[in-house]
C-alpha cells in the first residue's frame, strides 16, 4: 500500500474534522528521515496499533504537581491527585484518521451516570491544523510538507466538543517504550486553575502518550505563562502524569448506554464545530473559567436529557447548531 497516496486521499475528505494547536515550534524538530515503502507501511501500521491500542476501560489516576517556580516569589501550589473511572471508545477509524472519545463513568449500580469528558483525535499527516491564539481563538495555520511527513497530529477537544489544545509528533519505540511526543503547543487554561483567578494566562507545554504493560499514560511538561507588556514570560513549571490502567470492575456499560443514546447528537455537534471552523477561519468562542466555552453546560446538559428520553434528539442537533453558530465569531 502507497501511505502517501492513500493518505491525500483520505485527507481530502476528513479536512474539515481536523482541529489542532501551534504548529511553528514544530519547525524546530527535524524531518523524519526517509523510508522505503516497505518500511513505511510497517511504521504507519505499528503507529495506527499504538493509537487503538488506547481504547478500553481504566482506572485513572491524575496525579498534578507546580515545581519550579520561574518567577521570584511565586510559590507553587500544593500537588493535586485525583481519579476515576473512564471509558475510552474508537468512534471513528478511516486508517489515517483515529478519533477516541473519553467517558467517566460515576457511581455504581443504578446510581451509575456518565459524564462526557475529553476527547482525542489523531491524524496521518495533517496539511493543516487548528492553533491556539487565544484568548478564545484558534485559527487554522499549514503544515510544511517535510515537518508533517511521517508524523500525527493528536487534537484534544473539550467536553463539549469545542477545540482544546493539540501537538504534531511522531511515534516511536526508545528503550523498547513505544512513545509519541509533541513539538510544543498553546493551550488555555484548564478549570482547576482557571477558577483560582491565576497569575498566568495560558500554557506552553509537551506531551507525550507512552504504552504500558496494562494500559498508557499521559505525561504533561507545562511551562505556566504570563503576558507582561505584550511579552509571555514563564511562571512556574508543572509536571502532570495521568495514568491508565486498565479495569473493568465498575459499570462499563454505562458509558456503552450512553453513547448508544447520543452518539448521533455529539457527532452532529462535532460536525457543526467543524462546518464554523472551516466557515470562519477557525473557531472564536468566549469562555469562562467554571465550564471551558459558555454553551458548554447546555450542550452537555441535552446530551443528558437525550439518554433520559426526555428530549427529542433531532430538537436537541437543531438547538446545539443554533448555539455554535450564535456563540462564534470570524477569527
Amino acid at each position: 500500500m502507497n501511505i502517501r497516496r492513500y493518505t491525500s486521499a483520505a485527507l481530502i475528505g476528513t479536512a474539515l474534522f481536523t482541529l489542532v494547536l501551534p504548529v511553528g515550534p514544530a519547525l524546530a524538530d527535524a524531518p523524519v528521515k526517509e523510508r522505503g515503502e516497505t518500511a513505511e507501511a510497517a511504521a504507519f501500521e505499528q503507529d495506527r496499533a499504538s493509537i487503538l491500542a488506547m481504547a478500553g476501560d481504566y482506572k485513572v489516576r491524575f496525579d498534578m504537581q507546580e515545581a519550579t517556580p520561574w518567577r521570584e516569589g511565586y510559590e507553587p501550589l500544593e500537588r493535586k491527585i485525583s481519579g476515576g473511572h473512564e471509558s475510552v471508545r474508537v468512534i471513528e477509524d478511516t486508517g489515517t484518521r483515529i478519533v477516541l472519545q473519553h467517558l467517566l463513568v460515576v457511581g455504581t449500580g443504578q446510581d451509575a451516570f456518565v459524564i462526557k469528558h475529553w476527547r482525542q483525535d489523531w491524524e496521518y499527516e495533517p496539511e493543516r491544523i487548528l492553533t491556539y491564539h487565544g484568548p478564545n481563538r484558534w485559527v487554522w495555520s499549514d503544515v510544511p510538507e517535510p515537518m508533517r511527513r511521517g508524523r500525527w497530529s493528536q487534537t484534544v477537544y473539550q467536553v463539549d466538543d469545542s477545540p482544546r489544545y493539540a501537538g504534531l509528533g511522531q511515534w516511536e519505540t526508545t528503550n523498547g517504550i513505544r512513545r509519541w511526543r509533541s513539538n510544543w503547543t498553546q493551550r488555555p487554561l484548564a478549570r482547576r486553575d482557571a477558577v483560582r483567578d491565576p497569575v498566568y494566562d495560558l500554557y506552553t507545554a509537551i506531551n507525550r502518550h507512552q504504552l504500558t504493560p496494562d494500559g498508557w499514560i499521559h505525561w504533561q511538561d507545562n511551562t505556566k505563562m504570563d503576558l507582561v507588556e505584550g511579552k509571555s514570560q514563564p511562571v512556574v513549571q508543572e509536571y502532570v502524569l495521568n495514568t491508565y490502567a486498565r479495569f473493568d470492575g465498575y459499570d462499563t456499560a454505562a458509558a456503552d448506554r450512553y453513547w448508544a443514546a447520543t452518539s448521533d447528537y455529539w457527532a452532529a455537534v462535532r460536525a457543526q464545530w467543524a462546518r464554523i471552523a472551516d466557515a470562519n477561519s477557525g473557531i472564536a468562542i468566549e469562555e469562562e473559567a467554571q465550564t471551558g466555552t459558555v454553551i458548554s453546560a447546555e450542550l452537555l446538559q441535552m446530551g443528558d436529557a437525550i439518554l433520559a428520553g426526555e428530549l427529542d434528539q433531532a430538537e436537541a442537533i437543531a438547538r446545539a447548531r443554533d448555539l455554535i453558530t450564535s456563540h462564534t465569531s470570524p477569527t
